[in-house]
Parts: structure tokens; C-alpha cells; sequence
């Protein structure tokens, strides 16, 4: 029985950038299915981030982990520090000797955003800034912590991006965050065929409209009210709450056949048919289809959730 409720018992992961939205619900599903799950971000208790929240905490992460069913460990640490990934990925190893899932949600660039602007006309040091926090943190972050999660077989990387490699055959309104989007699409490719020989999988996955912490504070409402900002925004009908996402990686760890999987980009809508879980509210929502389906007609967001 126990396996049957708990299938991640025994397993670590690592979610880096598990402070809020996406990545902090992954950490909490992984936890419900009896992870260990070592949570890392910038803004803790005594310090935060330059996303400026003071709202969400690792710590805050780490407990929800724990309550959900599994192990929180919180471990503040900035991705581009590569002195402090390999102490991340020591400290690890010295308490658990293994690593199977590593997640790699690191972003934050969101208030550096300039959508709608030629790339002349951004603001340079706010795009590379996109860059490090979107794709050197993965970068360093798989290069110190795979040793550690090949050292047995089947180990699981996930690539957390926004938009699947269909979708992103368009462009992304800006030059840096269309490279930041873009790169773990690739990056997920290119671990696919390192881990492939080891027995390992990667794979690129992305939400649909995250209902996050940060886009409910956008549109001014909460998650209990949500639909309000539909009046407003039609298009937010079709959004998602994190533990949607959330459930997708759990059922990807929890697979043992995830390597039909490899180098593949995902999305949480095409899980749910996959796998059968829902999200919080019990529908299936398929961002992704009903974003493409939009671009030649008007459907009806009741066929896409």
C-alpha cells in the first residue's frame, strides 16, 4: 500500500527555484508522492530577491513540502554563484548519496520584460540580466548536479520553459526573453542525448497561463476569485493553477517507462490525457491547444479544459 501511495518514497529531487509559482507546486507534489525534495531560491526568511516579493519563501516551500507528505529541505542559493551550486549538490550527496530528479525552474525575470519593443530598443543590461537568470543557472546548475543524479540509472531532468517547441516556432514578443524561453527547449535536447547512454531522461516542460502568485497579483485577484479577471482578460479562462504542472512532474517521476520521453517537449495539458490527473479543480485544461486553435478561429474555452 505504501508504494501505492507514496511511489516517489525513497526518491530525491531537487527543485532549484522552488520560491513560488511552478516551482514551488512542483515541490510540494513531488512531496505528496513521498519525495525528499530539497527546494533552493534567493529569497528566504531574512533576505529576498531582486523580485522584490517578500510573500514566498523557500522556507514557506520547503514546509508545504513536508505537510504535503514528504521531506522539505530548504537550502538558499543563487544559481549563478557556481560556489554555491557545488556546495548545493555536496550537501546533497553528504545526507542523501543520490539524486533522481532534478528540476531546473530557476527564472525570476519577469519584471524585466519589455514586451513589444524592437531589440534596439530594450534595455541591454535588463536583457542579459534574462539571460543568466533563464539559462546560465540551468546551465550551471545540470553541469554540477548530474554526477550526482547518473551515479544510479533512471535519474529525471526537467527543463521548465514557457511554450512547448511547437508554439515557440513563434516569436516571444522579445528578443531576450524568446532566447530565454527558447534555450531549455534545446538545453532538454541536448541532456536527452548525454543521458541517454547512462539511462537517464530529459525533457522540456511547460504550464499552460500559470495562475502564479505573481499573475494573480497582475490582474488584482486571488486564486478563490480568479475567474473575475476573465471579464477583462478572456483569455485567462483557460488558466491553470500550479499544482497542475505540479502533478505532471510527479507523474513523470513516478513513471517507469519516462524514458519514452526523452528529449521530447512537454506540456502539463498533454500529461493530464497521459497520466489522467487533473488539476486543482478537477479539469484538464490544454492551454497550449486552445492558444494555437485561437490563431485561426475563436474556440470555446469549454472544449480545452
Amino acid at each position: 500500500m505504501e508504494t501505492e501511495t507514496k511511489p516517489l518514497s525513497g526518491r530525491i529531487a531537487l527543485v532549484a527555484g522552488a520560491t513560488r509559482g511552478a516551482g514551488r507546486a512542483i515541490a510540494v507534489e513531488l512531496g505528496t508522492a513521498g519525495a525528499t525534495v530539497y527546494v533552493t531560491g534567493r529569497t528566504t526568511r531574512e533576505k529576498v530577491s531582486e523580485v522584490g516579493r517578500t510573500t514566498e519563501t523557500i522556507e514557506q516551500a520547503a514546509e508545504l513540502v513536508t505537510a504535503a507528505g514528504g521531506e522539505g529541505i530548504a537550502v538558499p542559493t543563487d544559481h549563478l554563484e557556481i560556489d554555491q551550486v557545488r556546495a548545493l549538490v555536496e550537501r546533497i550527496d553528504k545526507e542523501q548519496g543520490r539524486l533522481d530528479v532534478l528540476v531546473n525552474d530557476v527564472w525570476g525575470g519577469e519584471h524585466l520584460i519589455e514586451f513589444d519593443k524592437k531589440v534596439w530598443e530594450t534595455d541591454l543590461t535588463g536583457g542579459l540580466r534574462m539571460l543568466e537568470l533563464g539559462v546560465k543557472t540551468h546551465a550551471i546548475t545540470s553541469r554540477l548536479a548530474l554526477p550526482l543524479l547518473i551515479r544510479n540509472p533512471g535519474g529525471l531532468v526537467v527543463e521548465m520553459t514557457d511554450g512547448t517547441a511547437e508554439y515557440n516556432t513563434r516569436f516571444r514578443n522579445n528578443f531576450f526573453y524568446d532566447l530565454a524561453k527558447c534555450a531549455p527547449l534545446r538545453m532538454a535536447f541536448a541532456l536527452a542525448h548525454d543521458l541517454e547512454s547512462v539511462g537517464g531522461t530529459a525533457v522540456a516542460l511547460t504550464p499552460g497561463w500559470l495562475r502564479s502568485e505573481q499573475m494573480l497579483a497582475a490582474f488584482e485577484v486571488t486564486e478563490e476569485n480568479w475567474r473575475d479577471a476573465v471579464e477583462r482578460i478572456p483569455g485567462f479562462a483557460i488558466a491553470e493553477s500550479p499544482v497542475y504542472v505540479g502533478r505532471a512532474v510527479a507523474a513523470l517521476a513516478a513513471d517507469p517507462e519516462r524514458a519514452r520521453w526523452n528529449g521530447r517537449s512537454l506540456d502539463s495539458g498533454r500529461l493530464a490525457k497521459e497520466y489522467g490527473f487533473t488539476d486543482a479543480d478537477g479539469s484538464q485544461p490544454d492551454a497550449w491547444g486552445f492558444m494555437i486553435a485561437g490563431e485561426t478561429g475563436e474556440p470555446d474555452v469549454a472544449d480545452y479544459r
